[in-house]
């Protein structure tokens, strides 16, 4: 189970690196090339990249919540 544990830590290390670089040049660099230059295909527009972040914030938040309210309704039954 250790090199599935490796791999699997590995994997999720890249992905992370991955998106960081994609968002860091995405909100730092890109604005200062050139709008006409071919780099801006493989983007998305400016306004992403603050919407994509909250809407992931939101939705981890509405997660965490329903799991919490789940887990305090449960532990109340079991005391009852």
């Amino acid at each position: 189970m250790e090199l599935a544990d490796r791999t699997v830590g590995l994997l999720l290390s890249v992905i992370s690196l991955s998106i960081f670089t994609y968002y860091t040049f995405w909100v730092i660099i890109l604005p200062f090339v050139d709008s006409d230059h071919f780099v801006h295909k493989y983007f998305l527009p400016q306004e992403y990249a603050i919407l994509i972040p909250v809407y992931a914030g939101v939705t981890v938040i509405c997660f965490l919540s329903v799991f919490i309210g789940y887990i305090m309704l449960k532990s109340k039954r079991k005391k009852a």
